[in-house]
């Protein structure tokens, strides 16, 4: 790390992560299990670069789906009105990120180049008449929340590194090893700790067919 503000000697500064890090999960599988989690997750915070500042801004996300089934789960659909400001901040950066988490303390963070897709059969792929919650009816018999409403379209986020913390136990056994942990001045071991770097993802698509 560039920046450290003390001295541990051969101990680690960071020993939650040490203690943590699943270092013996490979990186297939370490890609599967974030995909599993992935398809049972149904929103995650996006976060993008806002247009015209440097400012990162996060919004809550339905996930729409996988953008392929060869590519393993990794690479994320929302649909969107286009006419948002997301819109404009993956035009100037397309580079995002989606994370998620669920009630048993696991969580996922995907690092990837964003698109807005607006073709209509990839749109229809995905549509949920409960878009018309969000999009209402304009009355014009043209933007009506429908699935031929063109302001309804994609974003596809193509996963390129993640970090995936898998929860080891329920919220009861974690509260009472993390409170053992602090009595004992020990980190506590709750969670299986996986980071999938670049490389791993282009395996994984190069067996999938994806490059």
């Amino acid at each position: 790390m560039s920046f450290s503000n003390t001295s541990t000697g051969d101990a680690p500064a960071d020993p939650y992560t040490k203690a943590n890090a699943a270092t013996d999960v490979d990186g297939p599988e370490k890609i599967q299990d974030l995909a599993s989690f992935l398809a049972t997750s149904k929103y995650g915070m996006l976060t993008t670069r806002q247009a015209g500042s440097s400012r990162l801004v996060s919004r809550g996300m339905a996930i729409a789906g996988s953008a392929d089934d060869k590519n393993g789960g990794l690479d994320l659909v929302f649909s969107i009105n286009t006419e948002s400001g997301k819109t404009d901040d993956i035009a100037a950066d397309p580079e995002v990120n989606v994370s998620v988490l669920d009630a048993d303390g696991s969580w996922a963070s995907v690092a990837g180049h964003a698109a807005v897709v607006t073709d209509r059969v990839e749109v229809k792929k995905y549509y949920s008449p409960l878009l018309k919650a969000w999009l209402g009816d304009l009355g014009d018999g043209v933007h009506d929340g429908s699935e031929n409403d063109p302001r309804i379209g994609l974003i596809k986020l193509t996963a390129e590194t993640a970090t995936h913390s898998v929860a080891q136990n329920g919220a009861i056994k974690t509260a009472l090893k993390v409170t053992a942990a602090a009595v004992q001045g020990k980190p506590a071991q709750v969670n299986s700790l996986r980071h999938i770097s670049e490389d791993e993802i282009k395996a994984w698509r190069a067996l999938h067919g994806k490059e």
